[in-house]
């Protein structure tokens, strides 16, 4: 039987979306939290000196995405055709270019930064990062027509980019109310009967 060990800090973040993943597909594995000290003392032993980082059998995966991608085409959550596939990848990579503006922020809340900082990165980088994010995943929802950002069942995509409306929702920057079409697509995601299930257990963390 292979073991899994996906290690990360002890919050949802870039380990959330290969969790769930795992979860979808009833797959065991070793979910290693790590505090910031523990991170610090192993950082020097890591492949990129980041976390997340899955270990398979002892062969080790970094970088969040490449993760995800490789789970996901092991449990079938990857889209049904080439093009699917491609698409998804498109959709995770828009994410990350995303995540580029919003680590200004999550990352300042993470580590303790001031609030004046806070609402200055929220202003002047998230806030219009944050339009452009949500037009482009609109796009995808429009086409898709299914409720899915890609094909007609779910996908690594629509996991990623849900748990990322999740914590822009906690932080304030999605606003349910205001973008019907995104909070539509966040709550079907989140009625996945597993990944419910899951959610409703899960530790709570802001990111």
């Amino acid at each position: 039987m292979v073991h899994y060990k996906l290690t990360y800090f002890d919050a949802r973040g870039l380990a959330e979306t290969a969790r769930q993943l795992f979860v979808l597909a009833e797959v065991e594995f070793e979910d290693n939290r790590l505090t910031v000290e523990e991170f610090q003392k192993l950082k020097p032993t890591l492949p990129s000196g980041q976390v997340p980082i899955l270990s398979v059998d002892g062969f080790e995966i970094s970088q969040s995405a490449a993760i995800w991608r490789y789970l996901a085409r092991k449990f079938g959550l990857s889209g049904n055709t080439p093009e699917e596939e491609a698409t998804a990848d498109s959709v995770v990579d828009h994410f990350k270019d995303f995540l580029v503006s919003f680590k200004h922020y999550g990352a300042g809340l993470f580590f303790g930064k001031s609030q004046d900082e806070l609402d200055r990165a929220r202003k002047e980088i998230v806030e219009p990062a944050v339009q452009v994010y949500f037009s482009v995943l609109k796009k995808y929802l429009e086409k898709s027509g299914t409720g899915y950002l890609v094909g007609s069942k779910l996908t690594f995509a629509d996991i990623a980019v849900a748990e990322n409306l999740t914590t822009l929702k906690n932080t304030d920057f999605f606003k349910p109310e205001e973008e019907t079409t995104l909070a539509s697509f966040h709550q079907k995601v989140l009625e996945t009967p597993k990944l419910k299930e899951y959610l409703e257990k899960r530790k709570f963390s802001t990111l």
